[in-house]
């Protein structure tokens, strides 16, 4: 099988960032975004996942904020990952998972159909943002996640259940079932010979 490979690197005035993914990695991941909170669920990412990640941020603008520097790391992940799957022949192309963590569940389901799309389903009941942890707040994961998704091309859900007002507690579970159900997606399937889409093509 051909190596599933990609190193993706994006310069602006107000970031350089760069990451290295292999799909059909160890689990292994060396990353440096210099946002702590985000740093760790990507190593979670990565490691629920088995893929072999490096992300680095080598300049942003964090004297303004963490906003560019957030989306930017989205973009480029996102972008390592439609590169590395290629045309997606042979790939299970949806896959889905739970992880908990204490009292939060998340469910994750994705399918690699070409089109991204992000929607956070936040259970029944009043929902508290949780309180922001080293300037990470609970908006810049929905905005990285869409991000991410729209660059992939993936049809990201998620289901929130009992969200803590820790925002580590809420943010791990989520983090967690997408590596494994990006994991299951990516996956090739033996029986299937093409592209998995009725078209023939997935964009």
């Amino acid at each position: 099988m051909k190596k599933r490979v990609a190193l993706v690197k994006r310069k602006t005035k107000e970031t350089d960032i760069s990451a290295k993914l292999n799909i059909d990695g160890s689990g292994k991941a060396k990353i440096n975004t210099g946002i702590g909170i985000l740093d760790h669920m990507l190593e979670l990412f990565a490691y629920w996942g088995h893929f072999g990640l490096e992300v680095k941020v080598n300049k942003a603008d964090f004297q303004i904020d963490i906003h560019h520097a957030n989306e930017d790391v989205a973009i480029v992940l996102g972008q390592a990952f439609k590169k590395a799957l290629g045309d997606k022949k042979g790939i299970k192309r949806i896959g889905f998972a739970s992880a908990p963590m204490e009292e939060v569940t998340a469910t994750v389901t994705v399918d690699i159909s070409g089109r991204g799309s992000f929607k956070l389903n936040i259970g029944q009941g009043a929902f508290t943002y949780p309180s922001a942890l080293e300037g990470y707040e609970f908006k810049y994961v929905e905005h990285f996640l869409d991000t991410f998704s729209k660059q992939v091309g993936v049809n990201l859900n998620i289901k929130m259940e009992n969200p803590s007002p820790d925002l580590h507690a809420t943010l791990e579970p989520i983090f967690k079932a997408l590596g494994i159900a990006l994991d299951l997606a990516t996956q090739i399937d033996p029986r299937r010979k093409g592209i998995p889409s009725t078209k023939g093509i997935i964009d």
